[in-house]
């Protein structure tokens, strides 16, 4: 298998001037038949327009792109940038795409890792290890459902991803605790009322220390 991390440069690619896409298609273009390859990209390269959108067409034409391993920020590049590990298994030439379905695991959301009070262990990875199931990756079973909707193993058939805008592999699911949750929020006339009324008491309480230090 091939692990790659670094960006070299090369003629005759999608984008002249994204490094990231032109290395995951330099080591596409590497690979011999039934060669296979993890690769760390940013997540740009799952859900960038243009040339990134032909660059996934290519992927999922060309070889089985069957598993996505998304991970927290930070560890891979410079803080607040997000990355990801792609496995894909180059196969010989075919009219048909290689690419039947796409298996992704969630290391990223309501999971907080620090470089240096908080690193990723080994053990962190330990569920994906056995999700991924390297000894035979055809019996896999996802651990998402219905019943488990924060399930962080989940499959997407090759139909489903196809109906993503740009043909976007930027997938989630598992709602993150940090954010707003919309749909519990106030009517927008609730919301205005509260924020009025917050505004006058603000108001009033200036005024009243306004008094207190003597100004007029």
């Amino acid at each position: 298998m091939c692990i790659v991390g670094l960006f070299p440069a090369w003629a005759e690619l999608y984008s002249k001037t994204n490094k990231q896409l032109n290395f995951v298609q330099h080591i596409n273009t590497l690979l011999k038949p039934i060669g296979r390859a993890a690769v760390v990209v940013p997540d740009n390269v799952l859900f960038e327009g243009g040339a990134g959108e032909k660059v996934r067409e290519k992927l999922i034409e060309t070889t089985d792109l069957h598993t996505i391993l998304r991970l927290p920020t930070g560890i891979f590049y410079k803080p607040g940038v997000k990355a990801n590990v792609i496995f894909f298994d180059k196969k010989p030439a075919s009219p048909n795409k290689q690419t039947k379905e796409i298996w992704i695991y969630d290391l990223r959301t309501n999971k907080h890792f620090t470089l240096k009070k908080k690193p990723l262990q080994n053990s962190d990875l330990e569920e994906f290890v056995e999700c991924y199931n390297p000894k035979n990756r055809y019996e896999r079973r996802e651990t998402y459902s219905e019943d488990n909707p924060n399930g962080r193993w989940r499959k997407f058939s090759i139909d489903e991803i196809e109906k993503n805008d740009k043909l976007s592999l930027d997938i989630f699911w598992i709602k993150d605790d940090d954010l707003i949750d919309l749909e519990s929020l106030p009517s927008p006339e609730e919301l205005a009322a509260e924020i009025y009324e917050s505004l006058e008491s603000a108001v009033e309480n200036f005024k009243e220390l306004m008094d207190e230090l003597d100004y007029t």
